[in-house]
């Protein structure tokens, strides 16, 4: 269960007011609003006009009076790696200035002084792979003062060139290239929109994502309110790389907050820190390039469904047998800790310890569910709360004692960093605090369950926060590695525990964060797949969904919630996924839920499915791809890689979401061969656009013809 980004949402009366407004075109300004674009640069080489042969590479440096005046490229072979004509580097003298509404960090960048035009003074091959460039920056704008010295350094290693700039005396530093006319960016973490990224500013900064992130009228209504709206570019999981169709990678080292301006036609990377370490890398293909190492998953999570139960034991156990038939192989209990109710909804105490209130036979419940093989996940986060209201109080007050320990993360004022929750504050463990670490670590261990859990939160640390060791700045992009790598250090060898934060070094895997119950690309059932797609490029090859989608919103205007036909259609192709979990909402009466008769017996069926593709599903986790992937990894340069609502599930099964409700099929761009549309056995030519129908439960999904352990899965699945 997920709050910070729902603090937002207990608006009142309010909420007809704002939406009235958005509705008839009121604007509301957006604190996440692009910053300008930085204006263009110059290169100029200098002494060091010439081109260089290190290793696998040639960089070449266009003087004034050359073929390329001004330009900087390096090729590796005859691919382009690195090129820019309007300046190849910049640095700046500034700051970002941060607002926190409830997580929502926004940005706002300013510039005392921005230095653009580059001059180099020496130029030093080191050994026959390295060249070092050193040189002033000239004609600063908006300042006249010293012209800061920088040093490029560029190290040839195979197929990847190693990139160091520094400029001791910047805040910002920026690295330019250019990007051919056609070249599609990709990834950059979970982003939650179109696959290409080009004529986007986005910052990478993990937080909220917002509520709506651009849909309207809920998103003018929520930003107006309490500055929560988001945008298409906000994300829980940034990530550092990107990919291009150009096949080229870029990866960068630095956990500074960044900004990747791919307006104008070219990349502008800047980076709030002094230096840049980066990796240029070319593939002979998509697939080379996307490759992540990771930490896999259990062999019984592809097994089954993870339902999402809760509400006390008797409710736990009527739910299930509902589902009678279903393939279960996990029961999600997320309000073991209890729960409370507030103006946004069920909520859970972040207490940490067992709610012998509303569980009072938990032990019996695990060995009943033991039994048939159904494993118990509970749920943590890195906060921890007074727990002075709770009822029936706590057995251990895990907030006071770290607090008299100096185990929280401090606010400058003094005293621990209270973050408002809307209806209650909580404060969060210190993850610098060595001491803390491992007492946080304990407490984790102690949970009372048999399959693993839902780490929440991780990024929330703010920018002002007074930590036992470090910077937050340094710092609050790598709290989700830090909160995972602890996680990590007590997950048992079999134990399934999933993430909704990231950044670079990431291993575990990943949900796609907190959609409403909606069918839309902005911030509904077709956002996760696109967040998703992305993640799986740059980082995140593990990622799954909330089955039904999580935030409703009672209020008139801005209402959503998921009817049957929504709670299906998302449970369908998440059949198609490394999980199936589905999540009760944070509305569960007023939202469909599976062990409704309405949605039972199909859902039943979904997880026979599920469960059929088990040992197909075992050896896509197993690899380093991702296991959701966009089409362009598969099939470059075909009509099915231009469209972001189709994937490949591993390398065997295209599969194409329906997406939009009250429709009984859709288009499928096939690529090139032929084609087995699993639920029938019926054969399509390939390289074309076809429709297909589609029953509730049966999603288009192909195979190639010739896939000869596809086809047997499909014939397995067609008798079930």
């Amino acid at each position: 269960m997920r709050v910070d980004r729902r603090a937002a949402l207990a608006l009142g009366g309010g909420v007809v007011a704002v939406g009235a407004l958005a509705a008839v075109g009121v604007a509301v300004r957006s604190p996440y609003a692009p910053a300008p674009e930085l204006p263009v640069g110059s290169w100029d080489p200098g002494p060091a006009a010439g081109t260089y042969d290190l290793g696998g590479h040639r960089v070449e440096l266009g003087g004034p009076g050359g073929p390329r005046p001004g330009q900087f490229r390096v090729l590796r072979g005859t691919t382009p790696v690195w090129w820019a004509r309007d300046g190849v580097i910049a640095a700046g003298r500034g700051a970002l200035e941060w607002s926190d509404a409830h997580g929502h960090f926004s940005d706002r960048r300013r510039l005392a002084t921005l230095w653009t035009e580059a001059r180099c003074e020496q130029v030093a091959a080191v050994g026959t792979d390295t060249l070092r460039l050193i040189g002033r920056f000239v004609r600063p704008h908006r300042d006249a003062g010293a012209e800061p010295v920088w040093t490029l350094v560029l190290v040839s290693r195979g197929d990847t060139l190693e990139v160091e700039v520094s400029v001791p005396a910047a805040d910002v530093v920026l690295l330019r290239s250019g990007l051919a006319a056609d070249e599609a960016v990709h990834g950059l973490g979970a982003q939650f929109t179109g696959f290409d990224l080009r004529g986007r500013d986005l910052v990478l900064v993990t937080r909220e994502q917002g509520v709506g992130r651009g849909k309207q009228p809920v998103t003018v209504v929520v930003e107006k309110a309490r500055g929560a709206g988001g945008s298409p570019t906000t994300t829980y999981a940034p990530m550092p790389t990107l990919v291009t169709a150009g096949l080229r990678r870029l990866d960068w080292d630095q956990d500074r907050v960044a900004e990747a301006d791919l307006r104008g036609g070219r990349l502008d990377l800047s980076v709030w820190d002094a230096r840049i370490t980066a990796r240029w890398r070319t593939g002979a293909g998509p697939r080379e390039l996307v490759r992540t190492p990771h930490d896999g998953l259990p062999g019984w999570t592809g097994t089954g469904a993870v339902v999402a139960a809760q509400g006390g034991s008797a409710e736990v156990r009527r739910k299930l047998a509902a589902l009678d038939g279903a393939a279960v192989c996990a029961v999600w209990i997320q309000d073991w800790v209890g729960q409370r109710t507030t103006g946004f909804g069920s909520r859970l105490w972040w207490t940490w310890e067992l709610d012998r209130r509303r569980y009072p036979d938990w032990e019996q419940l695990v060995a009943e569910l033991g039994a048939r093989g159904i494993r118990v996940l509970t749920y943590i986060n890195p906060f921890v709360v007074d727990p002075g209201e709770k009822p029936g109080g706590v057995r251990r007050d895990l907030y006071h004692e770290a607090l008299e320990r100096g185990f929280l993360v401090g606010h400058p004022d003094g005293g621990p960093y209270l973050l408002d929750q809307d209806g209650f504050m909580a404060a969060m463990v210190d993850l610098t605090n060595p001491a803390a670490y491992a007492w946080y670590g304990q407490v984790i261990g102690a949970m009372p369950r048999t399959g693993g859990w839902m780490a929440d939160f991780g990024e929330s640390l703010p920018f002002d926060a007074v930590l036992h060791d470090g910077d937050p700045r340094e710092l609050h992009n790598r709290w989700p590695v830090l909160w995972e790598q602890l996680c990590a250090s007590v997950r048992g060898a079999d134990e399934f525990v999933f993430h909704r934060s990231a950044w670079r070094g990431s291993r575990a895997a990943h949900w796609a964060g907190d959609q409403l119950t909606s069918w839309d690309a902005y911030d509904g059932m077709a956002s996760a797949l696109l967040g998703m797609l992305a993640g799986g490029v740059s980082g995140l090859p593990l990622m799954h969904a909330d089955a039904g989608g999580y935030t409703s919103l009672p209020q008139p205007v801005i209402r959503a919630h998921r009817d049957t036909e929504l709670l299906l259609r998302w449970c369908e192709w998440c059949v198609w996924s490394p999980v199936l979990r589905t999540h009760e909402g944070n509305r569960p009466d007023e939202n469909a839920q599976v062990w409704d008769a309405g949605a039972a017996p199909a859902f039943v069926q979904q997880t026979r499915v599920f469960r059929e593709l088990a040992p197909y599903r075992a050896g896509v986790v197993a690899d380093d791809l991702p296991a959701i992937r966009h089409c362009w990894v598969e099939v470059p340069g075909t009509e099915a890689a231009r469209r972001d609502d189709q994937y490949f599930f591993g390398p065997s099964f295209l599969v194409a979401p329906v997406l939009e409700p009250g429709v009984t099929g859709r288009e499928v761009a096939l690529p090139p061969g032929r084609w087995v549309l699993v639920w029938t056995g019926e054969e399509y030519a390939g390289d074309r656009v076809v429709r297909v129908r589609s029953l509730i439960g049966q999603p288009p999904v192909f195979h190639r013809a010739e896939d000869a352990t596809a086809a047997d899965l499909s014939r397995r699945i067609r008798a079930l």
